[in-house]
Parts: C-alpha cells; sequence; structure tokens
C-alpha cells in the first residue's frame, strides 16, 4: 500500500496482522547561531537548516485517527513546528506495545532525525501533506 496521506496511514495499520502504536516526532527547522550569510539567505528562501525535534508521542492509531484532531492537540503544547516525522511500532500476540515500550524506540527516532537520518519515516507538513526529504 502506497501512503500518500495521514488517512492511508491509519488505514494501513488496521491492515497489519498485529496491533500498532504510532511513534510522532514534531520538528522544525533551523540555523545554528553561527550560520553564514549564504546559509541564512537560503534559509530564508525556504532552503537548508538543520532539523529539530520539538517534542514526540506516543498514540494507538484509534486515539488519534485524523491529523486535524493532531495538529489540534499539539497547539494545547504552544511548540511550534513544522514537520511531523511518524513511524510504528508493532505489537505481539494481538497486544499493542505501551508507552513504556515506545519511551526507547522514541529516543532512538528523535536522535536519528537529529543526526538527518530520517528515510525510514514517514514525514507531513502541517497541512498534512507528505513530504518527500532528503
Amino acid at each position: 500500500m502506497s501512503i500518500t496521506s495521514y488517512a492511508d496511514l491509519i488505514q494501513a495499520t488496521h491492515a497489519q496482522a498485529e496491533p500498532q502504536r504510532l511513534l510522532f516526532v514534531f520538528a522544525r527547522a533551523e540555523l545554528p547561531d553561527d550560520a553564514t550569510a549564504a546559509q541564512k539567505a537560503g534559509f530564508a528562501a525556504g532552503e537548508g537548516g538543520a532539523l529539530t525535534p520539538m517534542m514526540c508521542v506516543d498514540k494507538l492509531p484509534a486515539e488519534q485517527a485524523t491529523f486535524d484532531g493532531l495538529v489540534e492537540e499539539s497547539k494545547s503544547t504552544g511548540i511550534e513546528w513544522q514537520m511531523l516525522f511518524v513511524t510504528s511500532m508493532s505489537g505481539r500476540a494481538g497486544i499493542a506495545p505501551g508507552t513504556d515500550e515506545a519511551a526507547q524506540p522514541l529516543k532512538m527516532m528523535v536522535e536519528s532525525i537529529k543526526q538527518g537520518r530520517i528515510g525510514n519515516f514517514l514525514a507531513f507538513d502541517r497541512n498534512g501533506a507528505t513530504l518527500q526529504l532528503s
């Protein structure tokens, strides 16, 4: 199944043999304090910068079935973000992973994003459009 929307993602989780837990990392692009003039110009044009994870959370697919609901919930934190990275964890024996089981994978996901290793995650912008990042 090709995932081209958040709705596709939720549908895909329900099609898996085992229950899933979704891992979300909300991030934004930022410039380092010592950015050069060229880096600043590129950033102003919408290019470059470093991905900075701002917050993370895990949810069962049923807990956040719509992208709009996820955005609304994130607004309550007051934390600004530009993109959302998502992956999932499979359960075992018909039981979805719990929040405790998601803690370490979430930490690893945050570190991967900090290091620019984002190829294993789905990415969405604030409007729910999928992003192709390289």
